[in-house]
């Protein structure tokens, strides 16, 4: 089989086939099926039901000898995607005492993503779940079950995997082990699932469908296989871990007990919550490479407008704000600045939908970004004085790593020197470290306070004003105002226009 591509331009949207409705509106998150506490405040039925990881801890059968799992071509399988098939997973999984489970995602081409496969291991059968065809399905079914804390969900990384599960079918686990937590504790050379296939199944995965399209259907066999080895071994290396777990344990009290951190941690992963993405005025500060980009007043208001603007679209359309525009394509038109069409088109070097259907809103963005640039002095005056500190930094490691490698040349046996010139070197590096994330990871809250301040009170917000208009305005392009290869130019747009970016 060919190499699978991460995105299949020719497959039909799951939300259009399958007609998945979702709430993209700027507002948090509603965690409707989570647990009503005494006063009325929705909680995780871990706090609801005041289980602790010792409840899990304690109730675990350590001395158990692992169940090695019949080969992959001898276990009965079933791809469940029909309501009758549902049903008689869940009534299975009612006579289990543990499974193993994991989920297949796609976050491209949807707002919030979309869990695409859940895929379920028993002793004896394994199973895979079209989440797509039986989503609205899925939690009816199957949320009772991850909630039960006499059962135990085996999973890897579960961290993505939980809040997804509660995204997309107000399912929250209870009693949790996570094999990918458990290789931390043992201090594994790695931590990824496929290198515990292989350090205690000797099977070799085929990764390259970790970031394949799933919303194919119907699914390839090979997508299929290595979709049932994600769990089909998982119980068994499930029960290897805690072997070994038990065997550093024995001598151990609670409080530093290496399976109960297992526990512990894992018990921390089930609490997590889904958040949804919210956009706010400052979210354009967390474009990666906007920070470093160096740019002035006009660029990073044309930045913010155009990342608004994004968002509506996406939003609107349920699509991934990567595939309406990219951040590079973003960071390149606020770059270049271009104010006509043609202009805007020498910029676009892939295939971008939304990009070409919106050729003169973008332009449109760009000139009218122009009138609020001044709000973007001080914030462009600090990423800039904050750009060249990093760069100050930098080019002074250069330089005493340079330094050192001479001096080793002309003198390569003076040990004393060495060692000495290395210290220096390290200490460079530490303050270089230090001040380089300084910048990458700033606090975003406090750019965005300089920010604010920027903006006098009775000034018009163009970002708030690109929210306040509908996703669909969006998505017409307004002849009336701009013609298609030559745009019309008010006099202070025209005198605003940058005289480089002439085309």
């Amino acid at each position: 089989m060919a190499k699978t591509p991460f995105h299949d331009p020719d497959i039909t949207r799951p939300q259009d086939a399958y007609r998945i409705l979702v709430d993209n509106s700027n507002q948090p998150f509603e965690h409707v099926w989570m647990e009503n506490r005494d006063d009325g405040q929705k909680v995780h039925p871990l706090i609801k039901r005041k289980l602790s990881a010792l409840d899990f801890f304690h109730k675990d059968c350590w001395d158990v000898e692992p169940i090695k799992p019949p080969s992959i071509d001898c276990t009965p399988f079933k791809i469940v995607e029909d309501l009758k098939d549902l049903k008689e997973l869940a009534y299975k999984l009612k006579a289990v005492q543990e499974f193993a489970v994991d989920l297949e995602h796609n976050s491209y081409r949807s707002f919030q993503g979309l869990t695409c496969l859940m895929q379920i291991s028993t002793r004896t059968e394994d199973f895979v779940i079209d989440t797509l065809k039986l989503r609205i399905y899925v939690g009816p079914f199957l949320r009772e079950l991850f909630k039960d804390p006499t059962k135990s969900k085996v999973m890897h990384g579960a961290d993505g995997d939980v809040r997804w599960l509660q995204r997309d079918f107000g399912i929250y686990i209870c009693n949790l082990f996570d094999t990918g937590q458990a290789s931390r504790v043992l201090k594994l050379e790695r931590n990824s699932l496929g290198y515990l296939l292989h350090h205690y199944c000797g099977v070799i995965a085929d990764k390259q469908y970790q970031i394949a399209d799933w919303r194919l259907r119907p699914l390839p066999d090979e997508m299929l296989r290595y979709a049932r080895e994600d769990t089909h071994y998982l119980l068994y290396i499930y029960d290897l871990m805690k072997k070994e777990l038990f065997g550093l344990s024995k001598d151990c009290q609670n409080y530093d007990n290496p399976l109960l951190k297992v526990y512990e941690l894992s018990y921390g992963v089930c609490l997590q919550l889904y958040e949804k993405e919210l956009w706010t005025e400052n979210s354009f500060l967390n474009i990666h490479g906007l920070k470093r980009a160096g740019f002035n007043a006009l660029q990073l208001a044309v930045a913010s407008g155009l990342h608004g603007w994004r968002d509506v679209v996406a939003r609107t359309e349920d699509e991934s704000t990567g595939y309406v525009m990219p951040n590079k394509t973003l960071l390149e038109i606020a770059k270049h600045l271009p104010i006509t069409i043609s202009g805007l088109k020498s910029l676009i070097k892939s295939e971008q939908p939304y990009v070409e259907w919106n050729y003169v809103n973008i332009v449109n963005i760009i000139l009218n970004s122009g009138q609020n640039a001044y709000a973007f002095e001080a914030l462009a005056q600090e990423l800039e004085r904050r750009r060249l500190t990093a760069g100050n930094e930098e080019i002074k490691l250069e330089q005493t790593e340079t330094h050192m490698a001479q001096k080793h040349a002309n003198d390569p046996g003076s040990t004393r020197t060495r060692c000495n010139d290395q210290e220096n070197t390290n200490q460079v590096r530490e303050n270089s470290l230090v001040s380089y994330t300084s910048v990458e990871a700033e606090d975003v809250s406090e750019l965005s306070s300089n920010f604010e301040r920027c903006f006098q009170p009775n000034n018009q917000n163009k970002i708030r004003t690109i929210l306040e208009n509908s996703g669909t305005q969006w998505l017409v392009a307004t002849e009336a105002t701009f013609d298609f290869e030559q745009v019309k130019f008010e006099d202070d747009a025209e005198r605003m226009r940058p005289p480089h970016q002439c085309d």
